[in-house]
């Protein structure tokens, strides 16, 4: 049973273990409020001694008059410059916040370790009053932790996204050179045509000029025999000399053809292309293909790799397929083959 005693109204009042306890928590609570503000007022006066003191003299001030190391001393003056108020009182809440007056001094010591733009937000969402130092250390760290890895995260992305401007920017560039370098190759193989069909309209013409040669011998033949028949010398003589001169104007004729043919069928016309048309990727291109792949060695982002290598793969099909228009139709089928096997065993893969 719990102790009865009187009150000064000589009213009977159990003494109880959940009383007692509720004295005890009030006490608790009124020493932690207590001890809080005696370090902020503590840390004043410590703030205002140190302005008075001598340079070189803080340290033995401290040890003979109040028997403080320097460790303690500047956490009692951080104490109040962090948490107390700039008024000098000791009749009222001498802190800055409420949140901060139900603080104890271990608790006030362990939050000096966040900024102070983040401590009553902290205080807040945490319920630290009712924190153990220990509990209130470890989320702390673990608050900090977080944030450093955040930022480390956020340092990432940015890395990233800067390659990948550095990369979108240098594969514009790269395409702008393809297509310029695909239109040059258009105009060749259009130049090309040209001196095919050159070529062919020559070799009708030559064709022409053969069948009127051939159809001039014949005439020439036909005054030869009749001036034999009349016996007719002088005509014979002048139609046998324009008739050997029409033999040979055939037989060049008949070799021109046999030329033209040959380099129709046997070896395609020969342009000379500009110095602008080139058949390997520039110098200063490749060194950027370069810095790109390295990139992709650097970068863990499989995603990066993926579209980085994508649009290379890309390229290279484009270019691919501009070399395989210039193959002469007759061999072209077999390296049509030799593609699409490839990528059918590509397609298999995936």
């Amino acid at each position: 049973m719990g102790e009865v005693i009187k009150s000064s109204s000589n009213q009977a009042i159990a003494r109880t273990p959940e009383l007692i306890a509720a004295e005890i928590n009030n006490i608790k609570e009124q020493t932690r409020k207590m001890v809080l503000y005696n370090s902020i007022e503590i840390g004043r006066r410590l703030v205002e001694a140190k302005a008075i003191v001598g340079h070189g003299e803080w340290g033995k001030w401290l040890k003979e008059s109040v028997e403080y190391s320097q460790r303690t001393a500047n956490n009692l003056m951080r104490i109040f410059q962090e948490y107390g108020s700039e008024q000098i009182t000791l009749l009222q809440d001498n802190s800055k916040s409420q949140a901060f007056a139900n603080l104890n001094y271990s608790q006030a010591i362990a939050l000096l370790e966040l900024p102070e733009e983040e401590r009553e937000g902290f205080i807040k969402e945490n319920n630290v009053e009712d924190m153990s130092t220990r509990e209130l250390q470890k989320v702390i760290k673990e608050k900090q932790e977080l944030e450093e890895k955040l930022k480390e995260t956020e340092k990432k992305v940015e890395l990233e996204h800067n390659a990948w401007e550095s990369i979108s920017k240098s594969y514009d560039r790269l395409e702008k050179v393809n297509e310029k370098h695909f239109k040059n190759a258009e105009k060749l193989k259009k130049e090309l045509e040209d001196a095919k069909n050159k070529k062919k309209e020559e070799l009708t013409n030559r064709e022409v000029e053969i069948e009127n040669l051939r159809m001039h011998i014949d005439t020439i033949n036909e005054k030869l025999n009749k001036a034999k028949v009349s016996g007719n010398n002088d005509d014979i003589e002048k139609l046998q000399g324009a008739l050997k001169e029409s033999e040979n104007k055939l037989s060049d004729a008949i070799n021109k053809i046999d030329e033209l043919e040959k380099k129709l069928k046997e070896k395609p016309i020969e342009v000379v292309a500009s110095p602008e048309i080139i058949e390997k990727v520039p110098e200063e291109v490749e060194k950027e293909l370069q810095e790109l792949r390295e990139k992709v060695a650097n970068n863990s982002e499989p995603v990066v790799k993926f579209s980085i290598y994508f649009k290379e793969l890309v390229e290279n099909f484009k270019s691919l397929l501009g070399t395989l228009s210039e193959i002469e139709e007759n061999d072209k089928e077999k390296y049509k083959k030799a593609v699409t096997g490839v990528i059918e065993k590509m397609s298999e893969k995936l």
